[in-house]
């Protein structure tokens, strides 16, 4: 594939790996995406666009809020798609990108804020654009070195982790 670029399209709705500390309500708040200064500072050398669709905590999310991701993946023209969300509600978003098919849909987050040191924000993000371009049509969620099925994850809260559940 010799002169052929890779291209991505990157969605982003918010979460911890877009959160950042705001010092005047002393807390942490939503802000831009992550993913931003993250592909800048990494050089990249593959073609992509980010486009945020909402900038909230995935606590916050609705139906119509994962319908506007739905919507919005189903329209894209592309078929290599990374979502960048919050991790409580990442699984149910997920569940809901199946019905967007011939796409190989990828979502990834972080348990720190992505503007805080020691965040696994750029790990999880850099491991998701690779699964995002190698793997088959289908929906993925990659956190922390592993790749999910939707349908057999659920976060650990206690563990702060991803993990594989059974579903017999």
């Amino acid at each position: 594939m010799a002169g052929v670029r890779p291209f991505l399209k990157i969605f982003t709705a918010g979460g911890t790996i877009d959160k950042g500390y705001r010092w005047q309500e002393n807390g942490l708040d939503v802000c831009d995406p992550f993913v931003l200064d993250s592909l800048k500072l990494a050089n990249v050398q593959f073609d992509y666009e980010v486009t945020s669709l909402l900038r909230k905590d995935s606590l916050e999310f609705t139906d119509a809020d994962r319908d506007l991701i739905l919507e919005a993946v189903r329209s894209c023209g592309h078929s290599r798609i990374l979502v960048t969300h919050g991790t409580d509600t990442m699984v149910e978003t997920a569940q809901v990108l199946a019905a967007a098919h011939d796409k190989t849909i990828v979502m990834t987050g972080a348990m720190v804020p992505g503007r805080v040191f020691e965040s696994d924000a750029t790990f999880n993000l850099g491991f998701a654009i690779s699964a995002a371009m190698l793997m088959p049509s289908g929906v993925y969620i990659a956190m922390h070195g592993v790749l999910f099925d939707p349908a057999r994850v659920r976060k650990n809260r206690q563990k702060g982790m991803f993990e594989s559940i059974d579903v017999t």
